[in-house]
């Protein structure tokens, strides 16, 4: 490689966070992926690995320490697994749980919106639970505000007693508007349609979210925008999931919803996620750390691997390395190159590593 070809190439710098449970396997085989990627678009990479959730309690007894916020705030974008532990789960003991290390890592980081795209697989939709016709199409994103709502309203907290329970939804009107304003671009360059999804009809919060939208229309006036209660919104995602192209919504109901969206393409291992803000972006698959399979190299990588295709797209801007990505991914599929959740009844599954290498091999 001559002088001129160095010069030529993009520098990047990734922090790459494993986590827990599944998390060093997924993330190893989306590292692989991002290599063969970066030979083959010119990507001089550099990467910078930290620890969080239980690994991180476990050597220094904090979920999110500050080198591992140093690494993600020195980072062009941040590759993340899994965080959870059953150590934790329900554990009155534990003073801290891995949990809340996402939850600083999104706070710290300022990372306010989780865009989290929902498509389905054509071959794969016979492992959907609803039927054919109703599941046949559904393509559109979810844009979830991440830093506000419930999940960190102050005050929360228990009485003396331990009989009440409380916790504080708060929301501003200018945390509102950010999030309202990246669910019309992003609906401006798909299709033209946003859902604003809220409960209007009984939570102050939601009134307040409704009244900012609406004002915003008048600055998109290609975007067709609809109202929807989260509950019927609840229904319409099971009913007609193909009616949707863009949903925006607060913390818990964009949690819920997604969580619920998910299964439509017949598993959790396939739907990656971005979160975007103020500094450096990540870019994780939505499902957990899945202790049970954990060193078993049986979860599946792809959710992970399509993370990092958005990776490319969101952060670098780079489509065709994003979809050099998801075209690999879809031949892995399509050939039955799969893990057991979506291996078709009758084929012999593949391991996480098999998995990874095909995808990588493909580029």
């Amino acid at each position: 490689m001559n002088k001129q070809d160095i010069t030529q190439m993009k520098n990047i710098k990734i922090a790459v966070l494993p986590g827990d449970g599944i998390g060093p396997e997924i993330v190893a085989q989306a590292v692989k992926v991002v290599d063969k990627v970066a030979a083959k678009f010119d990507y001089n990479i550099e990467y910078s690995y930290g620890i969080v959730g239980a690994a991180a309690i476990d050597a220094v007894g904090d979920p999110y320490p500050a080198e591992t916020h140093e690494k993600c705030m020195a980072a062009d974008a941040v590759l993340f697994g899994a965080i959870g532990d059953p150590r934790f789960d329900n554990n009155p003991e534990a003073k801290v749980r891995p949990e809340q290390g996402l939850l600083a890592m999104r706070k710290q980081l300022g990372l306010y919106a989780n865009l989290r795209p929902v498509t389905t697989f054509e071959s794969l939709l016979h492992r959907s639970p609803l039927r054919y016709d109703l599941v046949a199409g559904a393509d559109f994103m979810c844009v979830r505000e991440l830093t506000g709502g419930l999940y960190f309203g102050r005050p929360q907290g228990r009485s003396e007693d331990g009989q009440t329970a409380y916790d504080t939804c708060v929301y501003t009107r200018k945390e509102i508007e950010r999030i309202c304003r990246l669910g019309f671009q992003y609906a401006a360059s798909r299709r033209g349609k946003l859902t604003v999804v809220d409960k209007a009809n009984v939570l102050a919060t939601s009134r307040l979210w409704r009244e900012t939208a609406k004002s915003m229309e008048k600055d998109y006036p290609n975007v067709e925008v609809e109202y929807m209660f989260v509950d019927n919104a609840a229904m319409k995602l099971i009913q007609q999931p193909s009616h949707f192209d863009v949903i925006v919504t607060e913390n818990m109901f964009g949690d819920i919803l997604t969580d619920e969206a998910s299964v439509i393409t017949g598993s959790l291992g396939l739907l990656p996620s971005a979160s975007i803000g103020e500094g450096t972006s990540l870019f994780e698959p939505i499902h957990g750390s899945y202790p049970q399979a954990a060193g078993k190299n049986i979860a599946n990588p792809i959710a992970t691997i399509l993370s990092a295709a958005m990776m490319f797209e969101y952060a670098f801007s780079d489509m065709e390395a994003g979809a050099a990505i998801r075209k690999a991914v879809a031949l892995s599929i399509e050939q039955n190159i799969s893990t057991e959740d979506i291996i078709p009844e009758g084929c012999q599954p593949h391991s996480t590593t098999e998995v990874g290498d095909f995808i990588a091999s493909h580029i």
